[in-house]
């Protein structure tokens, strides 16, 4: 739409409310006609005080007029308490219209377009429904209550000075016309700016919002440099666009500045041609008394409340007049870049066997100089293949011991190496700076299933095209296919909203089987099933070529599996399930707590 619609349909739409208003507007002009007496007393009363009053010598006239200014100032005050209450009456309707038409706006994209409303998410909806609403109904009161008490107060003070001499008018209007009209002349460049920080705003907002749900996937996967790149443009956007809206605002304020002091500036230097001209010193004090006290004032807070409240009003307003009710679009979901699907690049060749999945050498960590280490001084070695549970008390490291492997933490002492390589080092990317890591996946407690097919969700592991043949295997294999077909199949679009903890876990073991990192990281990737489906997966994925390191929800884990590492806090037991129990006390306490369990 353009900024020429734009300007148009919001008119439109405002002239329609305001129409059905007409005993409110009505009110509100009468209370704000006290305002003008108040202010053409104001400058009226002090030219008179000193031209009938002091300076003619009769002092008790003089007092007298400025008496009766005071009686304006109380004419004022009564006028804001009217205004008040009519100004309710005014900005609360036009509140409640927006959350009405909010409400019919989500409700009718989801009903018209549901795969669209689903891209969207509910984020747009929500803020029109709460921020932005809000935001159009604070601008709209401070431009009501301030653009009324410009009107009514230019009135009083233009008459004060038509009454005082007609000649002020020649020297004032034309300093203050010039102003204004070069502040008017910034309103629609900043509207437009206003605008597009606002839609990049949003389009951040989501794209925040969906990276934040699988940050730790997608950086243990090597999708930080593809998914980051998303992020780095719209920053760029909102920086460029701030500083344009700086530009434009520096503009705004020099022409408040010839508005707003010129005036003065003109009466001043032409106070010696005035008294020339017959105009007595007591109606230049006046003229002086309208500009400073009322005038000038009330017009530095309309340029300041249109320039900044108006541009926002007419941009949030924009959004609710908008016949295709839908949120500004916004870069697609968050999905992990499995670069192009035409030429992948190879992936590199498999390490050589004699070359360890996992091995760690004296390796401490702690979250903090001074915190006390949730790792110390441990050796580890996982050979190519081998099927490795990690058991514990909760909060023991297990967690920390995936992280460090997948190269989501570095150790703060020893070495982490992955197939021969530095844990948290570049090889084994699909693509420089793309793409998943070939060498690993990580599946932690909180699946990553983003909106997207459910191929999508199944192969945004793969470095490559995957043929639906090797998903709906895939899918066999790990007993999801009824939750597949159950989402209306391969095409289907995911809501993860709409998923239970379990499916999403099903979904994103599936993306792991079809993966072809020789090495798997399970962190309780599997607390959701219930243990037939548990069991059915782990096997799985143990068949599976390559190593599967998983920390252990229940003891039929630790029983599945080649070898047990215990962590203890205190020192590291690792052994097949058969041995532990005469080599490690906590292991026997743990396999006795989950046989007492089970």
């Amino acid at each position: 739409m353009s900024e020429h619609g734009t300007w148009r349909r919001v008119s439109r739409e405002g002239r329609r409310f305001l129409r059905g208003r007409t005993g409110t507007l009505r009110r509100l002009a009468l209370w704000s006609l006290l305002e003008s007496a108040h202010t053409f007393l104001g400058g009226y009363a002090v030219a008179r005080a000193l031209d009938d009053g002091f300076l003619a010598g009769r002092t008790g006239t003089g007092i007298g007029w400025l008496a009766l200014a005071g009686v304006g100032a109380l004419l004022g005050a009564l006028a804001l308490r009217g205004v008040f209450g009519g100004l309710a009456d005014l900005v609360e309707p036009l509140r409640d219209g927006l959350v009405r038409r909010s409400v019919r706006q989500a409700i009718g994209l989801a009903v018209s377009d549901p795969a669209r409303a689903s891209r969207a998410g509910d984020s747009g909806a929500v803020s029109r429904l709460t921020q932005q609403t809000e935001m159009a109904r604070d601008s709209f009161a401070g431009l009501v209550l301030i653009a009324r008490s410009f009107v009514f107060t230019a009135l009083g003070a233009l008459l004060g000075l038509a009454a005082l001499a007609p000649v002020l008018l020649v020297l004032v209007l034309p300093a203050l016309l010039l102003g204004t009209a070069a502040f008017l002349a910034t309103l629609r460049p900043m509207a437009r700016v206003q605008r597009a920080a606002l839609d990049a705003d949003e389009a951040l907002s989501g794209r925040t919002g969906e990276l934040a749900a699988g940050l730790r996937d997608v950086i243990a996967c090597g999708g930080g440099a593809s998914a980051g790149a998303g992020i780095e443009l719209l920053i760029a956007e909102q920086e460029r666009l701030t500083g344009r809206l700086a530009r434009w605002t520096a503009l705004r304020t020099l022409a408040l500045g010839v508005a707003g002091r010129l005036p003065v500036v003109v009466l001043l230097a032409g106070t010696p041609w005035l008294l020339g001209r017959g105009v007595s010193a007591g109606a230049v004090a006046g003229a002086l008394t309208y500009l400073v006290q009322s005038l000038l004032p009330a017009l530095d807070a309309l340029m300041t409340a249109v320039g900044a409240a108006g541009t926002r009003l007419l941009v949030v307003l924009d959004r609710f007049c908008d016949p295709e009710a839908a949120p500004r679009p916004h870069p697609e979901p968050l999905a992990v870049d499995p670069g192009p699907v035409s030429g992948p690049p190879a992936p590199p060749a498999p390490p050589a066997p004699t070359s360890p999945a996992v091995e760690l050498r004296r390796v401490r960590f702690a979250y903090g100089p001074r915190a006390h280490p949730v790792i110390d001084d441990l050796d580890l070695l996982v050979r190519p293949g081998e099927h490795l549970a990690v058991v514990g008390p909760s909060g023991i490291g297990k967690s920390t011991l995936t992280a460090l492997i997948a190269g989501l933490l570095p150790p703060g002492r020893g070495t982490v190496r992955v197939a021969g390589a530095p844990a948290c080092g570049a090889p084994g990317r699909a693509a420089p700076g793309y793409g998943p890591d070939v060498r690993r996946t990580l599946l932690p407690q909180q699946a990553y299933v983003f909106t997207g097919t459910v191929h999508e969700n199944l192969t945004h592991l793969c470095p490559g095209p995957v043929s639906r043949g090797e998903v709906e295997r895939a899918t066999a294999v790990l007993g999801a296919d009824a939750l597949v077909a159950r989402l209306g199949g391969p095409d289907a679009v995911v809501d993860p909203g709409r998923l239970t903890p379990g499916e999403r876990q099903h979904l994103a073991l599936a993306a792991a089987y079809l993966s072809p990192a020789p090495l798997l990281l399970l962190d309780e990737a599997t607390c959701h099933l219930d243990p037939r489906a548990e069991e059915r997966a782990e096997r799985a994925l143990a068949e599976r070529p390559g190593t599967l390191v998983v920390v252990a929800h229940r003891i039929s884990s630790a029983v599945r599996a080649d070898r047990v590492l215990v962590l203890d806090g205190t020192r590291a037991v690792c052994g097949t399930h058969a041995e532990l129990p005469a080599r490690s006390p906590l292991y026997r306490d743990l396999v006795g707590l989950w046989n007492a369990q089970g």
